[in-house]
């Protein structure tokens, strides 16, 4: 292995200055940095696919709106907790045209990204019931989300999803939720890491078991109607972004503009609540918060607390996205269908070259093309892989870091241009050479 394009010891030096111990529990940042300091020694440009991060330019609409806000004045001005007004209606307008789903606009709550959203819903959801303590995770999911739990002191479950599709899903769950400890259900459709998108199916039989147990739903739509096999975008027709609103009413959807308006930078997102929730009266969140009702204790107590409300021009740049796009005047899902054409070509140079797709299938669909795609390498554990991937110029981050029981890497296509495609060909095939059985 003496022809790789990076020095072994160059890799070794920095794994050992960071002082990661074993590469299959890296975080996601501690990859970045470790990549960093290697590009910088090795001169050497690294096919980057470690970080979810968009890779098209922000929505135009969303930034006019933004700086059109600011020269306002608005910068100076508080916004209201819950969010203004406009936003509010443009959210439950959109969600009506592009889920089918009923939410108000009270109901409909700004956060500073969903990573704030999801923060603040388990932290409510888990003061409900003192009997139930614990987050169920169906993974393989966003490694942050479980970091929050950690910070909160919370107790979670997972299971990775994998082996129990479709009608072995409802067994599974019932082997958690019929223990009386579960509080809420947490996963990403579609998947982040694997792509994975739950069938209609498998969304009622989470929504039966919700309610038959009580337990909340919160549901990350980080990549709205990213599911490019289907056209999910004419506003108020079907088909539409499948959703356990459909099957359930105690729900929580996490709608972001990070990925599907590339609007990351802003921090900008969408609680939405069910109306049945956010009414709903908890004894026990009167003992911890000093209310009752749900969502008034996620906005005016733990929102409140956490920032204040989020930034009052991105509020507007919200509100003019979701509003083109309801007006039918901005097909933000054409705009991102780059990154599924970009996964079957990189999806492709990697199982030419002796990898395998690790999540490949929805039921018996093959997985659609998208922002992630999974791949492991026979005879190779995830954290053999992703090391061995570095002497190669190749980043990424290990299928364990995301609740996975399977081995491999999740790779994202965002941030790999077209132009890298010839070395990525030339780098996969030069590791299969060496490789190879």
């Amino acid at each position: 292995m003496n022809n790789t394009p990076v020095q072994q010891e160059i890799v070794k030096k920095y794994i050992d200055q960071l002082q990661i111990k074993d590469l299959g529990k890296a975080s996601i940042r501690e990859i970045v940095a470790l990549i960093n300091f290697i590009e910088e020694e090795s001169k050497t440009k690294f096919i980057r696919m470690e970080m979810g991060v968009p890779g098209l330019p922000p929505a135009k609409v969303g930034v006019a709106a933004e700086i059109n806000a600011l020269e306002s004045g608005v910068a100076s001005i508080y916004p209201m907790m819950d969010g203004i007004k406009p936003l509010k209606y443009e959210a439950s307008r959109f969600i009506k045209l592009f889920m089918d789903v009923d939410v108000e606009p009270a109901s409909c709550i700004p956060t500073c990204g969903s990573m704030q959203g999801t923060f603040a819903a388990l932290l409510v959801a888990g003061n409900v019931d003192s009997q139930k303590n614990t987050t169920l995770f169906i993974d393989p999911g966003f490694p942050v989300q479980k970091q929050q739990m950690t910070v909160m002191g919370h107790k979670y479950e997972s299971f990775d999803v994998f082996d129990f599709r479709g009608e072995k899903l409802r067994a599974k769950l019932e082997s958690y939720l019929s223990q009386g400890n579960i509080n809420s259900m947490v996963y990403s459709n579609p998947n982040n890491p694997s792509w994975i998108c739950m069938t209609e199916e498998e969304l009622q039989i989470i929504g039966e078991l919700a309610t038959k147990y009580d337990v909340i739903v919160m549901e990350d739509l980080a990549y709205f109607g990213m599911d490019f096999r289907k056209d999910l975008y004419t506003p108020g027709k079907p088909p539409y972004q499948p959703s356990v609103a459909k099957y359930t009413d105690h729900y929580v959807l996490f709608i972001s503009a990070s990925k599907i308006f590339s609007y990351a930078g802003q921090r900008g997102a969408i609680m939405a609540i069910s109306d049945a929730l956010w009414n709903r009266q908890y004894e026990n969140l009167q003992v911890r918060f000093g209310s009752k009702p749900f969502g008034f204790t996620i906005v005016m107590q733990v929102l409140y607390a956490l920032s204040s409300g989020i930034t009052h021009s991105t509020q507007h740049a919200l509100a003019a996205m979701f509003k083109a796009a309801s007006d039918g005047e901005f097909n933000f899902i054409e705009d991102v269908k780059e990154y599924g054409r970009k996964a079957k070509i990189m999806k492709d140079l990697f199982v030419s070259n002796g990898f395998q797709v690790v999540y490949e299938k929805d039921g018996d669909e093959p997985i659609a093309d998208g922002f992630y795609f999974t791949i492991g390498y026979p005879g190779m554990t995830g954290g053999e892989l992703l090391e061995n991937l570095l002497y190669y110029g190749i980043s990424a981050i290990t299928l364990k870091n995301t609740g996975s029981e399977k081995e491999g890497l999740r790779a994202c296509v965002s941030h790999v241009k077209r132009d890298q495609f010839d070395d990525l060909e030339k780098r996969l095939r030069l590791f299969n050479e060496n490789f190879g059985h």
